[in-house]
């Protein structure tokens, strides 16, 4: 029987889906995709999921696009167009934080999965890169939308254009990244990260993440009326929250 493209683990209200391709540097191909869909599907309706965490098997989390599937996939693409872009998106927009944990290579395809994540956080050791023109090949999984809104539109452009790989501390210098971990202790750091995550409401981290999908790119005023008159209030837990806050005070 033959192994999953993509694991999923789950412990103590933290979901892991890891790229298992390691033979082949977890190269991203349709088969991928269907399985970290299927994935996303079941995450989405599972209570018991607090945060999910992306990582990728053996030596990092991945070389990006499988090259030898691209001819593939253009077939594919043309009767389904947008169909892993239309993946990527169901992952941004699940309820649950999502965190994106880069080691070693994360180039292209790879870099499109990640940036899907609501922050990504990498290892000491990580490479990344958007290499599309290297290869002659234009963006469809979201690249052109989502990193320049991660690190800006010049940014963006410059890492478009040279095809540059950057290294851990770069991408935390223009906000790729949100944190970089020596890669002894990248495991440690991200249990602890998720754990973090997890003391706090996920009432209000679902509501967050709809407030800020629904006011991406308005105005100011605009997103504050949104903010004001769509509000999701208080959750469930608030008054055991206030309670437990009291009697650790006292």
């Amino acid at each position: 029987m033959s192994q999953p493209l993509v694991i999923r683990t789950d412990v103590d209200g933290i979901t892991s889906l890891i790229f298992n391709r390691p033979e082949k540097l977890n190269t991203l191909g349709h088969a991928v995709f269907n399985e970290l869909r299927q994935h996303i599907i079941d995450i989405q309706d599972d209570a018991g999921v607090r945060c999910v965490i992306l990582r990728g098997a053996g030596k990092c989390f991945s070389a990006g696009h499988d090259l030898s599937e691209v001819a593939e996939l253009a077939d594919q693409q043309a009767s389904e167009p947008g169909w892993e872009s239309q993946t990527l998106r169901m992952l941004e927009r699940m309820s649950k934080p999502v965190i994106a944990a880069v080691h070693g290579h994360c180039y292209t395809g790879a870099l499109e999965v990640a940036l899907a994540a609501d922050f990504i956080v990498v290892a000491d050791n990580a490479r990344l890169a958007d290499t599309h023109a290297k290869w002659a090949l234009t963006p469809i999984w979201g690249m052109s939308q989502r990193l320049p809104r991660r690190v800006g539109l010049a940014t963006a452009k410059r890492l478009m254009f040279t095809s540059t790989i950057i290294d851990a501390n770069e991408a935390l210098r223009i906000g790729l990244c949100e944190a970089v971990y020596p890669l002894d202790r990248f495991d440690e750091e991200i249990e602890k990260l998720a754990h973090t995550i997890l003391e706090n409401s996920a009432f209000s981290q679902a509501a967050y993440k709809r407030l800020l999908e629904a006011t991406d790119g308005d105005s100011l005023d605009k997103g504050l009326q949104w903010e004001v008159y769509e509000t999701e209030g208080t959750g469930p837990d608030v008054q055991a929250r206030i309670d437990a806050f009291a009697r650790k005070s006292k």
